[in-house]
């Protein structure tokens, strides 16, 4: 298939630029594979779309703020990291702005919190490889200085809400490692987790570290020659066990995001069941991928042309997915990571 089969029109004011005051007062796109018909919803009735013994697996990665602000030392001139990956201790691959001022050997400063680094090495794409100086408590500084790393297209200034630190994170977030949140799991507020405990769903969590390569532009026309940089990814015992018991009692599986969904199809085995244990995954899902784990899917409206969208279109159909999305613009939904959500049944 071509990439441009994945593309729609999105008006910029449908773009969300802050979350709304309550989490769970996002609006919900319900689509019915079986039918091809979607309808209007609440993400609050989310818990209604749910049966008992039902499992709910959530992604409970945590994102850090890795967007680290600095000068180049010691000409000055301001430069900007975005944190995509730890080598080593102390060694980071990092996407860089301006890319042209940090060529190998330059140093950087940041603030007066006495930390610096040294570019290692300069490729690509504005990516670089940082050594920081030893000696720090690294994530300590890094919490202390960085900002929540807020997607491009959130045009405002990303220090300018401080909100952003607790809003870009699901509420049961744990693990820390993401550069990005786990968007579908952003509306998830304390009362509508526990109403649908309450309703005797299982509720289960895995992590996945959410990358850059689920955000890396699709370069080439032919999607089945993109590839998405592997994401480490781990699954507990307790929630293998859970979800393998009620894949053999023909229970649905609910997968709260594609981060979640990209995990648990990496994790099948050839035997159909779900591997406990941790590692990275490369899987890439385009329409015609045969999904062996998740039966239906709660994810936000994603960008045209990007991995998320083609990867919710293998699992709902193209045409059902474009359909909805072209809906969900004339009816004035909320887009991308702050926006409003689509449960996929």
């Amino acid at each position: 298939m071509h990439l441009s089969e994945f593309d729609y029109d999105l008006p910029e004011e449908l773009i969300a630029q802050e979350p709304l005051a309550r989490r769970d007062a996002s609006r919900m796109l319900i689509v019915n594979r079986a039918s091809q018909t979607w309808h209007d919803s609440q993400f609050a009735y989310l818990p209604d779309h749910l049966r008992a013994n039902d499992v709910l697996v959530l992604n409970n990665t945590r994102v850090f703020p890795a967007r680290l602000r600095g000068e180049r030392a010691p000409s000055g001139g301001a430069v900007e990291l975005l944190l995509l990956r730890e080598i080593e201790p102390n060694l980071w691959r990092t996407l860089t702005k301006p890319a042209r001022r940090l060529q190998k050997g330059a140093r950087i400063v940041f603030g007066t919190s006495k930390l610096q680094a040294q570019v290692i090495e300069a490729l690509e794409g504005g990516m670089r490889v940082i050594r920081f100086e030893p000696g720090h408590d690294l994530d300590s500084l890094i919490d202390q200085i960085g900002e929540p790393p807020l997607p491009p297209y959130i045009k405002r200034e990303q220090g300018s809400a401080d909100g952003d630190r607790e809003r870009y994170q699901t509420i049961y977030a744990s693990q820390r490692g993401a550069i990005a949140a786990p968007t579908a799991g952003l509306h998830f507020s304390p009362e509508v987790l526990a109403r649908v405990k309450e309703q005797g769903v299982q509720v289960t969590q895995l992590t996945l570290h959410v990358g850059y390569g689920t955000f890396e532009p699709v370069r080439v026309d032919d999607i089945s020659s993109h590839a998405v940089a592997p994401e480490w990814f781990s699954i507990p015992d307790d929630a293998a066990q859970s979800i393998n018991r009620a894949r053999a009692e023909g229970r649905r599986v609910f997968a709260v995001g594609t981060t979640t969904a990209r995990a648990l199809e990496s994790a099948v085995g050839s035997n159909g069941e779900i591997a406990a244990g941790s590692g990275s995954t490369d899987l890439t899902i385009f329409p015609g991928y045969k999904f062996r784990v998740v039966d239906a899917l709660l994810t936000n409206f994603h960008l045209p042309r990007s991995s998320l969208l083609i990867l919710v279109s293998a699992f709902a159909g193209p045409e059902l997915v474009l359909a909805a999305y072209r809906n969900a613009v004339e009816k004035h939904y909320r887009f991308y990571s702050y926006g409003d959500c689509m449960l996929i049944l």
